[in-house]
This record gives C-alpha cells, structure tokens and sequence, in this order.
C-alpha cells in the first residue's frame, strides 16, 4: 500500500467520528486506531492474590507449619531472587538438606529457578538447619525466608 493513501486514511480518520478503520487491499491489511491496541508486553501484570489463611492439620507440610509455629532460633537464608524453590536436583531425588542436618558455608540448600535458569541456594554460614520455610515447587518472592540455621 502507498504511503500517500495511508495519511490521507490517517487524515479521514482524524476527521471522522470514526475509532477505528481497517483497510484490505489484496493481501496487505493497515488498521488505524484512535486508542491504543494492548499487546502482551503493554498489559497491565496480572494481580497477585495472597492464599486463603488455613487450620494448619497434623498433615500439613513442615514448611506450612514452620509459617504459621514462631521460627527457631537461628539465622535465615532468604531468596535472593524470584522464582520456583526446588528443594531437591530432579523431581523424585532426595533433598538437598532436611532439617536437622549439618551444613556448612558454601553447600548447596536448595535451586530457585529463574528464567529457565537454575540458580543454587547456598548456606551463607555453618550450622544445622533448624526449618525449611518453603514447599518444593513453591515460587519464592525476592528476600522471602528460605532456610532457618542455628
């Protein structure tokens, strides 16, 4: 399609009590729109709804329990991004740490995934690991307590 015919439909439109106009000709197609189109990159970010509070039951997961009981003395190991908590390297292994176990600097406590990309959570300091605060599978907010060290 010529640019000429393009503003002169630009210039229709501005004219017109028109919002919108769609042009065909063979297979190219120009559409004009006094309001913006939303495109997937321009949405506003879906809302984010914190879970209903619950009766935590004697099944309910450590990492519920640990949420609702008061933390155990000791030292926190917090996400340092966002993304999903794996507490294990493939889904069905064992865990990385369970609670009670001795860790020491540098070992490795769980991955957070983050944009295809699998980023350790390591132990920032020695001692035994008194809770985990997060489920396997769980996204984590940035800062978020993981991990109580005592």
């Amino acid at each position: 399609m010529d640019l000429r015919k393009i503003k002169k439909l630009i210039e229709m439109l501005e004219e017109s009590n028109l919002s919108e106009l769609e042009i065909r000709e063979g297979e190219e197609t120009v559409r004009l729109s006094r309001h913006p189109v939303a495109t997937p990159m321009s949405q506003a970010p879906m809302p984010h709804y914190a879970p209903a509070p619950t009766a935590v039951a004697a099944t309910a997961s450590p990492a519920a329990a640990a949420e609702t009981a008061e933390l155990p003395e000791g030292r926190t190991v917090s996400s340092p991004m966002v993304g999903t908590f794996y507490a294990a390297p493939a889904p069905g292994a064992e865990p990385f740490v369970k609670v009670g176990q001795s860790v020491s600097k540098g070992d490795t406590l769980a991955t957070i995934e983050a944009m295809k990309m699998f980023n350790p959570i390591e132990a920032e300091f020695d001692g035994v690991i008194k809770a985990i605060l997060v489920d396997n599978g769980q996204p984590v907010e940035y800062d978020q307590p993981l991990f109580v060290i005592g």
